[in-house]
């Protein structure tokens, strides 16, 4: 079975024209019909004005007053009526004695006959005006006497057809018609081109097409998990979704402000503000690691930019800890290959019946091992950053940098709150000591020195190398995100760690400053509050320098999983 196809709703735009076209055309028509009815009003009140005067001045001619006094009034009348109606434009002029007995007519053959309307009223000596059949069919007249003193002699009446008076009025509403007719096709083109530009803006859509996608529009945004900011020509917001208020971390009426106003780090702010498009572009917040798109909306001009923010903080995480295993790794086959070296050592020295010298060898290598786990436990009792600093020294010493803790480091363990989470501080001293070594490698005597106590400020982390140090001029450049002494990768990871570091010392109110080291190259010091230092913490450790060059110590294991500067 078939149903009937039900024809699909007008666009908008569709619907607007119809609309204006019939108002138009109502309009026209209103005005056409107001104009007929007050020009008919008008036209027999000119009528009325202009028959009354022509039946005044024939009543008030001395002639036919004259002709009138004769015994055959018609012979003189007549002619003298006919002239007086050829000039005044009137359809008739009739003379006729007090019993409405008719001296003259456009019609001869009516002479004679009575008048066919009212004359009483003129009898009396009034002049008026009326609407009467006649002979010549309905017409508009005057009757107006013919005084000869006081007495009245005769009456005069004149008149036009009210089918004259008709035409003159077709003859006008004509004209009005013709240009009501220009002024609707006016008007009609007007409209339709207004309408086609709203065509293409609406893209030939209904009101309840737009409305349903106004109602998807909206349910998209708030359920899209990505931040989504839309900007005009002016850089403004012009729309943000719940998720780019969050990763933005903006509150607010924000819509029709700048996005210059909006309080963002200025290397976002720039993206944001740039007219070329962005793709995959990493940027810092006060707490937040985002993936940046920009995109611009052009139609023949710039209307704005469509902007998508990520949130990859925790996958920039999940990264360093992988890299963190991967360093593990690296540091763990390192090992297990000097341990293969010194195994086979143990065994030829055996085989060669030097087994006291294999037995000094081996106890050497183990009390080796055991002093560098106490000297770090030692003066780092605290398990996470302990055991970050075991795992750092055999990548550093791969590379040949030494990494040593130096004497004056002490914090016990238990001593950090809930609130310094054991994640911040691998980002924190593994990023400082991964920049530290690739600074240091390939200086002479290439050291790195590790720092760790606290005071009556809190936490203090320092790390120093020999390297060529940092330009005071950069200083602050160093920790934006992109700064980096390295060459540019595509992959946009370099310049990522000391911004990272920042954002993490910020986070907790601390404080991040490098400065030059004694005898050459770098000294970054992290300071991080601690909620309670109680005395005995407080003097847990010496009282800080600007630099602490410990003896050497034996390298360390390696944990990487930091960034380069």
């Amino acid at each position: 079975m078939r149903f009937p196809h039900v024809p699909r709703p007008r666009s908008l735009a569709g619907q607007l024209f119809a609309m204006q076209a019939v108002l138009i055309a109502v309009l026209v028509a209103g005005y056409a019909l107001f104009t007929y009815v007050s020009d008919r009003s008008q036209a027999e009140e000119a009528a009325r004005r202009q028959t009354m005067a022509v039946a005044r001045s024939v009543a008030d001619a001395p002639s036919v007053r004259a002709a009138i006094r004769t015994s055959d009034p018609t012979a003189a009348l007549q002619p003298y009526a006919l002239q007086v109606q050829r000039h005044t434009g009137v359809d008739f002029v009739t003379i006729m004695n007090p019993r409405g007995i008719r001296w003259t007519h456009p019609n001869p053959d009516l002479i004679g006959e009575r008048f066919l309307g009212h004359t009483t009223r003129a009898l009396k000596g009034e002049s008026f005006t009326e609407t009467y059949t006649g002979t010549l069919g309905p017409s508009v007249r005057a009757v107006t006497p013919i005084r000869d003193g006081t007495r009245i002699i005769g009456l005069v009446s004149a008149g036009i057809k009210v089918e004259a008076i008709t035409k003159r009025v077709q003859d006008q509403v004509t004209a009005l018609i013709g240009v009501a007719a220009g002024a609707l096709a006016l008007g009609g083109i007007g409209t339709y081109v207004i309408n086609a530009r709203l065509r293409r803006s609406t893209h030939g859509m209904n009101a309840a097409e737009l409305s349903r996608m106004h109602d998807y529009h909206q349910a998209a945004l708030h359920a899209v998990r990505e931040g989504l900011l839309m900007l005009d020509g002016q850089f403004r917001v012009a729309l943000i979704n719940d998720g780019g208020r969050e990763l933005l971390g903006v509150t607010g009426d924000v819509i029709g402000r700048s996005v210059a106003e909006l309080g963002l780090p200025a290397a976002l702010t720039g993206a944001l503000l740039s007219a070329e498009p962005r793709v995959d572009e990493v940027h810092l917040t006060a707490a937040r690691v985002l993936v940046v798109n920009t995109s611009p909306v052009s139609g023949g001009e710039r209307r704005g930019t469509v902007v998508t923010l990520r949130d990859v903080t925790e996958l920039q995480s999940l990264m360093g800890e992988l890299d963190s295993e991967r360093g593990f790794t690296t540091a763990l086959r390192s090992q297990a290959h000097e341990a293969a070296n010194r195994l086979h050592t143990v065994v030829s020295l055996i085989e060669l019946g030097r087994a006291e010298e294999a037995v000094d060898f081996a106890t050497a290598e183990l009390e080796l091992a055991q002093a560098l786990t106490d000297h770090v436990v030692s003066a780092v009792s605290e398990p996470v950053l302990a055991a970050l600093l075991l795992g750092k020294a055999a990548q550093a010493n791969e590379r040949g940098v030494e990494l040593v803790v130096s004497e004056e480091s002490a914090l016990d363990d238990g001593l950090l709150p809930a609130s310094l989470p054991a994640r911040d501080l691998v980002t924190i001293l593994g990023n400082l000591i991964d920049n530290a070594v690739d600074a240091a490698q390939g200086s002479v005597g290439a050291r790195v020195t590790v720092t760790v106590f606290t005071d009556a400020s809190g936490l203090v982390l320092r790390v120093a190398d020999t390297g060529a140090g940092v330009d005071p001029a950069h200083a602050e450049a160093v920790f934006q995100r992109g700064w980096s002494t390295k060459p540019a990768t595509t992959s946009g990871g370099r310049g990522l760690g000391l911004a990272l570091v920042r954002q993490a010392v910020a986070r907790h109110e601390g404080t991040l400053t490098v400065a030059e080291a004694d005898g050459g190259g770098a000294e970054f010091e992290v300071r991080l509050p601690l909620p309670t230092v109680g005395p005995a913490e407080a003097a847990g450790g010496p009282e800080p320098t600007r630099r602490h060059g410990g003896a050497s110590e034996p390298a360390l294991p390696a944990l990487p999983g930091g960034d380069d500067v």
